[in-house]
């Protein structure tokens, strides 16, 4: 090659052309030089189709001395790019797909426009998915070729001067040879790509029913070709813009994908939800298939990241949809908060939603604990609003019944606790405050929690468990509160209050929500019951006062003080219920300072009088006081 090169300069140096027995011999030489170029393409082909460098490097080697280094490396790169056209090209040829499947015998054939005819369309879906596939290998066969090329010219140098062989056909600032194959492979890509979206009804169709197949293809093209051009000391084939480019060529199918995704749901709910008719609820089996076709969706597209989360976000704008139907067919108004009779039509209703709601909030959480943690955090504030909605649905109902149950438990402040006497100590019977709230939580269970709370074998925790929960938990802290406030105290009446807590334990344990797993509130009360017994004296080192808030404690010692010791209620002229609302808006370290102000007034009194002995509930209230003030700091 060399030294045929060297005769062709001697040759165009010193003019020898037009001597007919030089010229016999130039054509001599050319013919060597042609066959020593098929030798050395072969040579090149051989050592990309079996890896081997060496044999790659011998080809260039043999063109360099023939003087068409760059020359034969951009033929080269040209034929790569040409390559990865024609596959795409012939991949997505629609005549050719229609007429394979059609030659497959039975029904079906090729229209003009190049769609299957009717019977023809499955057999032409598998046609264009194996040529898709036959593209794909292509496109990676293209890729691993030019990647070859450059590695080789960025390794080997010419012998004597040195100097890369790819100083000798790339320029700095230029695109790599990889960059060039790939940008040129992605353009006919996209064009073709956007050219069927456009002008083939079939082969949208297909791409967009299949897109995570399709999605597949490319994105194991793409961890192929980096994977196997990953190779320490050379650089990768494709770069991160490339891969994105590679992947925006089919993003025309995805946004239909999504679109498709989006209108089969949104479809359903519309059916199920008609804006037409306010009145109409989904059955269960409707609701159950809602999560199935979403649950559908999302296995499609399981074990692909990116369109998971794309996919994610599709449900969880019909998760919004579905929220803004259910909360348009709420009942509100008085037939929807009453809880003195049977459960109205608006009630049951509005539980049915709540119970639908329920149901696609549960089964999807379930969903999302199966996929990796960003699913979560797509769907999260989407099944807030599905919760929120759901509650919505109740909440009136729960407050209302909450307001009886309060009602009934402020009416302890007409039950007298002052009595004294046998009669008074040996009285049994519960207090009428007491029967009145027992009454209402056997009635509010049969009318309506039954119809809300799972069977009593469930053990799952729904939204209406949690609310009857929260329910249960303030009508003892309620209950507390008030039974702290009594005043005058005696000791028939503290029997009394006893016998109270426990009916009352039954009442909600029985009727609302096992009251041992109420945490806090339970145990507040069951400390509460025997703190009523203690002497003031014991009460300062008692562990049962760990148990309960510092604001009822303080609160019951007032029953243990003197008449003239004023209460903050006493002292405000309010009546249990304003004291009780002002409680429910401040913390312990206001209550406090309320307290405070009554020992402050107490203390004033008796040193007007010239006293110096306090009673030693005052000083238990300042110390106790002082302990709160202290923890607060």
């Amino acid at each position: 090659a060399e030294l045929h090169r060297e005769i062709r300069l001697l040759y165009e140096e010193k003019n020898l052309s037009g001597i007919n027995a030089v010229d016999e011999e130039m054509r001599k030489v050319d013919a060597a030089a042609s066959k020593l170029r098929s030798e050395a393409s072969a040579v090149i082909d051989r050592g990309f189709a079996e890896s081997n460098q060496n044999d790659v490097w011998c080809g260039l080697q043999v063109y360099y001395n023939l003087g068409e280094l760059k020359p034969a490396v951009e033929g080269l790169v040209g034929k790569y790019k040409a390559a990865g056209s024609k596959s795409v090209a012939v991949a997505l040829d629609m005549k050719a797909i229609s007429m394979a499947a059609a030659s497959g015998g039975g029904p079906g054939g090729v229209q003009r426009s190049g769609t299957p005819q009717i019977g023809g369309s499955k057999k032409a879906a598998e046609a264009l998915w194996d040529r898709m596939r036959q593209c794909m290998e292509e496109l990676h066969r293209a890729v691993s070729a030019a990647w070859q090329l450059q590695t080789v010219l960025t390794k080997k140098r010419v012998p004597f001067t040195q100097m890369l062989f790819l100083e000798e056909v790339w320029q700095e600032g230029e695109p790599l040879l990889t960059e060039r194959v790939w940008d040129a492979i992605v353009k006919a890509f996209a064009s073709q790509m956007k050219s069927t979206f456009t002008a083939s009804s079939f082969v949208k169709e297909i791409f967009t029913l299949g897109y995570p197949r399709l999605f597949s293809m490319v994105e194991n093209l793409l961890e192929r070709i980096s994977r196997d051009t990953d190779v320490k000391g050379t650089l990768p084939a494709l770069t991160p813009e490339g891969k994105d480019h590679m992947i925006s060529a089919i993003e025309i199918f995805q946004t239909a994908f999504l679109a498709l995704c989006h209108s089969r749901l949104s479809d359903y709910i519309n059916s199920i939800f008609p804006m037409s008719s306010r009145g109409t609820i989904p059955s269960k089996d409707q609701i159950s298939r809602l999560v199935s076709r979403i649950q559908e969706e999302i296995e499609v597209v399981r074990t692909h990241g990116h369109l998971l989360v794309l996919v994610l976000r599709e449900i969880g704008k019909i998760l919004l949809l579905l929220a803004q139907r259910a909360e348009y067919q709420i009942s509100t108004g008085p037939e929807a908060r009453q809880v003195t009779g049977s459960a109205t039509p608006a009630q049951l209703k509005n539980f049915a939603l709540c119970l639908h709601l329920q149901e696609v909030h549960t089964r999807i959480s379930s969903i999302l604990s199966t996929l990796p943690n960003v699913a979560s955090e797509v769907l999260s504030p989407s099944l807030g609003v599905i919760y929120g909605v759901a509650c919505d649905s109740v909440t009136s109902l729960f407050q209302a019944m909450l307001d009886r149950l309060e009602s009934c438990i402020l009416k302890m402040h007409e039950q007298d606790f002052a009595g004294h006497g046998m009669d008074a100590a040996m009285d049994n019977n519960a207090s009428a405050y007491m029967e009145e709230l027992q009454k209402c939580a056997i009635h509010f269970r049969s009318e309506f929690l039954s119809k809300l709370l799972p069977s009593s074998s469930s053990r799952s925790e729904t939204i209406c468990t949690i609310m009857v929960r929260r329910m249960a938990s303030r009508v003892l802290i309620f209950f507390i509160r008030h039974a702290s406030l009594v005043r005058p105290l005696s000791e028939a009446g503290k029997l009394r209050m006893a016998r109270d807590m426990a009916e009352l334990e039954l009442a909600v344990g029985q009727n609302l929500f096992p009251v041992e797993q109420l945490g806090a509130p339970y145990r507040a009360l069951r400390a509460f019951r025997p703190v009523l017994f203690l002497e003031t004296s014991q009460l300062e080192k008692s562990p049962l006062l760990q148990d309960l808030p510092a604001s009822v404690i303080l609160h019951h010692l007032y029953s243990r003080g003197p008449d003239e010791l004023q209460s903050p209620l006493q002292r405000n002229k309010l009546t249990p219920l304003q004291y009780s609302l002002w409680l429910d808006s401040q913390g312990e370290d206001q209550i406090w300072k309320g307290v405070k102000a009554t020992l402050d007034d107490h203390e004033m009194r008796v040193r007007s009088r010239g006293d110096k002995e306090f009673s030693p509930v005052y000083s238990l209230m300042l110390q106790i006081g002082s302990a709160l003030s202290q923890a607060t700091i």
